[in-house]
Parts: structure tokens; sequence; C-alpha cells
């Protein structure tokens, strides 16, 4: 999170990125941009849609969101903290939490996301 002494961010050119962590960087800097209404489930298929991408191109990246055969390392850490695995995946499962908080989900996303990054040493750049 940015402090209110740390400058402002500005956007990247997509070519500029790196990875999906980056691009998650981009959309936590213009949730509006790149997600519709904020809803969690329209950022859970633009990151399918990544994946996809990256699998079509051969490209090896540390993925975090879903893998063949479960639904990958995020949400398994989410399962341990949330006290159990959801069909629903991780998407639907903290928009959930959110409502029942009365948080916005993509906030809510961001301070999961960065505690499962703290968790596993993949610091912010």
């Amino acid at each position: 999170m940015q402090t209110p002494n740390e400058p402002r961010r500005t956007p990247k050119h997509p070519t500029e990125l790196d990875d999906v962590y980056d691009f998650l960087e981009e959309v936590r800097l213009r949730p509006g941009m790149w997600v519709r209404g904020s809803s969690l489930l329209h950022l859970e298929s633009i990151l399918m849609g990544y994946r996809v991408a990256l699998s079509a191109h051969s490209v090896a990246e540390n993925w975090p969101f879903w893998s063949p055969g479960s639904q990958g390392p995020f949400a398994e850490w989410l399962w341990q903290r949330l006290g159990g695995p959801s069909p629903l995946g991780w998407a639907a499962e903290i928009e959930h939490e959110a409502q029942a908080t009365d948080q916005q989900p993509i906030d809510m996303f961001f301070s999961l996301f960065d505690e499962y990054r703290a968790e596993h040493n993949q610091t912010a750049r």
C-alpha cells in the first residue's frame, strides 16, 4: 500500500510488465480501468485469459492462481486462512467475505494477496 508521503506511482505500458505480479500492480493502481464494477469474478476471468496466453505461447511464469488439477497456491493459502476449501473459487469467496464485512472486494483481494506474497517472500517490486 502507498503511504501518504510516498509519491504516486505512474502506470506502466503493458510492454514494461514482467509478470502477473506487475500486471496486478497496474490493476491495483487503476482498478476501474481493468475490472468492470470492481468484480473479482471479472478479475479472475482476466487472469484466466492471461494464463491461457502463457500456455499458448509456452511462457513459463510463477503462477499463483490456477494450475491443472488444483485451484493454485493462492487459493490453497486462502482456504487455510478461511477454514476450508470452496468449489466457488477464490474470487467468489473473497467477494462473499467482503460483503459479510462490508468491505470492497477488490480492496480485500489486494490485502489478502499482499499477505500471501509476504508469506511466500514475493514482495512487490
